[in-house]
């Protein structure tokens, strides 16, 4: 298995060698430094580590703040920053970066092997659980019949390309609104509201008979999160058939 590749972020050439020379008898692999901002943006290109400790006090007009920012937008790579300041106003602005850890100094390698462990299952599994969400989204942006999905309160979040084409409402003008309102349906032969093989009240008034169903999203704990509703115009029905 390939050694953990951390890029060190550190202003003070002492300092960074010995946490260099920790992290290398902990097991990790520290091929460059960086003193700056600027460089640090510049490493992370070129070397691509799998993690970053970042001081915040940095030379240059780059902080370690706005380094972070920069590595997570660009790069995706997890940072987890080690510095001497626990104000509220520096944590406020780590915060925003989305870091993966935040280390006091000074620390012990107990502390610090644990932080950059749990920084990089943490990352890990964002990245495997964004993985199964574009997975999940090109399905049902490719299957044929419509899909809306909503929240809690009915409100809808999702729907595929299926859907607003034949309800006539595009998503973004649909996100947000009452499931009621963008999925309206009534009876086929009443002209009541209902939910079952009904015809539809497309966005521009037209009618289109369909077959309907839905089913609960729920949590862990079963508590309803939200409903998908999955349909299909009876007439390309019979024409798949």
């Amino acid at each position: 298995m390939a050694e953990t590749q951390i890029l060190v972020v550190e202003d003070e050439a002492i300092v960074a060698e010995a946490l260099r020379r920790k992290l290398q008898k902990l097991g990790y692999a520290v091929p460059s430094t960086a003193s700056s901002g600027e460089e640090a943006v510049k490493k992370v290109e070129e070397n691509n580590p799998d993690l970053v400790l970042m001081d915040i006090v940095l030379q240059g007009e780059m902080d370690g703040i706005e380094a972070a920012e920069q590595i997570r937008q660009r790069f995706n790579t997890p940072v987890v920053f080690l510095t001497a300041y626990s104000d509220d106003k520096t944590l406020l602005r780590a915060k925003i970066t989305q870091p993966f850890g935040y280390i006091i100094k000074p620390f012990k390698e107990r502390e610090l092997q644990v932080t950059i462990e749990i920084a990089l299952f943490k990352h890990e599994m964002e990245r495997k659980l964004k993985e199964k969400e574009e997975w999940l989204s090109t399905i049902l942006q490719s299957i044929k019949d419509g899909v809306i999905a909503t929240d809690s309160k009915g409100y809808v979040l999702f729907m595929n390309p299926v859907a607003q084409s034949v309800t006539g409402w595009e998503m973004e003008e649909a996100e947000g609104k009452p499931l009621k309102d963008v999925f309206n349906i009534i009876s086929e032969t009443t002209g009541e509201e209902q939910a079952n093989k009904t015809v539809l009240i497309a966005h521009d008034g037209a009618r289109i008979q369909v077959e309907t169903s839905s089913n609960a999203i729920r949590d862990d704990k079963g508590n309803i999160t939200g409903v998908v509703m999955v349909f299909r115009g009876i007439k390309e029905r019979k024409q798949a058939e």
